[in-house]
């Protein structure tokens, strides 16, 4: 005979093992309290849905190989890339390339190159548009082939902001020095064009600007245009 008691006692311990959370994995849950979304196929390893604010930061999926968090980076990066440029647009920047690597190369020669001994003030627009021509040449040779190049999009904007400065450096020189055009060149590039710091623009531009000088005026006495 059951006391009152003891009868109370194990419809309580019942109650309470009904109302207590599954945990799967653990013996004798048979599986039925666990929720569907987390136990998966019968059989099967649990399972989890993942979104893409659900990454962690680590940046690989729970659960996935290295391999599936590779293929889901290259996704993301396939989304994000401009669109790809075809022969005609690859040749057409080789032709304006090379333009200006043959305008470069006449300008150097009026400056004067003078000799391996004795450099003149276009001695370095000379080895910059001999490399431009033969980089040109070089792209519009492969531009059939070529398959990783971008098409034009807004964000070809930075690199024709990039070339007007450079246009204006090459006018402000004869006129200025190559000092203070030097300086806001690098720093427009590192600042407006790179993003970098305010503080790393200056003082790299400085550096820049201070070695070039040291080099090619002081050291070697080349007769680029300066102001000291």
């Amino acid at each position: 005979m059951t006391s009152p008691s003891s009868g109370s006692t194990q419809h309580d311990a019942t109650q309470h093992d009904a109302t207590r959370p599954a945990v799967p994995g653990q013996p004798g849950d048979g599986g039925a309290g666990a929720s569907p979304a987390v136990r998966g196929d019968a059989g099967s390893a649990p399972h989890h849905a993942v979104g893409p604010d659900a990454l962690p930061d680590a940046g690989v999926l729970p659960g996935a190989t290295a391999a599936e968090a590779d293929d889901l980076v290259d996704e993301v990066a396939e989304e994000d890339r401009p669109p790809t440029a075809g022969p005609v647009t690859n040749l057409a920047t080789a032709v304006v390339t090379l333009g200006i690597g043959v305008a470069v190369l006449l300008g150097s020669l009026s400056l004067g190159v003078g000799t391996a001994e004795a450099p003149g003030p276009g001695t370095w627009p000379l080895l910059v548009a001999i490399a431009l021509i033969a980089l040109s040449v070089a792209t519009a040779v492969a531009s059939r082939r070529t398959t990783d190049a971008e098409a034009f999009t807004s964000r070809a904007w930075g690199v024709l902001a990039g070339l007007a400065t450079l246009v204006g450096f090459v006018l402000l020189i004869d006129v200025i020095g190559f000092e203070v055009p030097a300086v806001l060149l690098c720093f427009v590039w590192l600042r407006f064009l790179g993003r970098e710091g305010w503080r790393t623009s200056v003082l790299v531009s400085l550096g820049v600007v201070a070695v070039f000088y040291a080099l090619f005026v002081v050291a070697l006495s080349v007769p680029i245009p300066h102001l000291f």
